[in-house]
């Protein structure tokens, strides 16, 4: 009959066996996320961002504002050239910044930089290219040689700004919103801080019989 040292040693031997052999074993459990594995330098690549409103009409803004330039650039000759010039310097602009913001946004590369208002970056750049692109298709279509290059930056300088007025508006829309979700964050800190502080004098004061 098994004794119970014979029987602890037993165990003993067991757990230290089942341990050698977990230690030497090469399907180790890990505990970092699969998630987190990143393998372009920790960038992650937000897919969700691209599927949004957002991401769909910056990549509206950057075709439109490429073709646009395409449809300017084949333009061989011009008298007057001012608004020709000015169709190139806004369309190449807006494509060039539009882009980058683009890429900066698939990327999350904003959240390591939240010192910048990117809501706030966004509104001004949707906003500035709507109005300079409206501006430089209007001149452009009143000063043009009804050359079938300088029609189809006409058009397409108005489709591109239509686009970027709906990215505007829902900009502006975005932007308020998070003011308003800082001010009643704010207003509510302010509250409870004002309510802890008054519950404070009263328990120091003395109960009145």
């Amino acid at each position: 009959m098994r004794t119970t040292e014979e029987g602890d040693a037993f165990d003993g031997e067991a757990s230290n066996t089942s341990m050698i052999s977990g230690a030497s074993s090469p399907y180790q459990p890990t505990t970092e996320p699969v998630h987190s594995r990143n393998i372009f330098w920790g960038l992650r690549f937000d897919m969700e961002y691209l599927k949004s409103y957002f991401g769909i009409l910056k990549v509206v803004e950057v075709v439109l504002s490429l073709i646009s330039f395409i449809c300017i650039e084949t333009i061989m000759k011009c008298s007057p050239c001012g608004g020709i010039y000015f169709f190139e310097f806004v369309s190449c602009t807006a494509c060039v910044v539009t882009g980058v913001l683009l890429l900066i946004f698939c990327l999350s590369l904003h959240t390591k930089v939240p010192q910048i208002n990117w809501s706030l970056t966004d509104l001004v750049n949707t906003a500035a290219c709507t109005v300079f692109f409206f501006l430089c298709s209007l001149v452009l279509a009143c000063i043009n040689h009804n050359t079938g290059a300088e029609i189809a930056a006409v058009i397409f300088g108005f489709l591109v700004t239509a686009v970027y007025s709906v990215n505007t508006f829902l900009a502006v829309r975005r932007w308020r919103r998070g003011n308003n979700s800082h001010t009643g964050a704010g207003q509510s800190s302010e509250y409870m801080r004002a309510r802890t502080a008054s519950r404070g004098e009263m328990e120091s004061r003395p109960e009145l019989v």
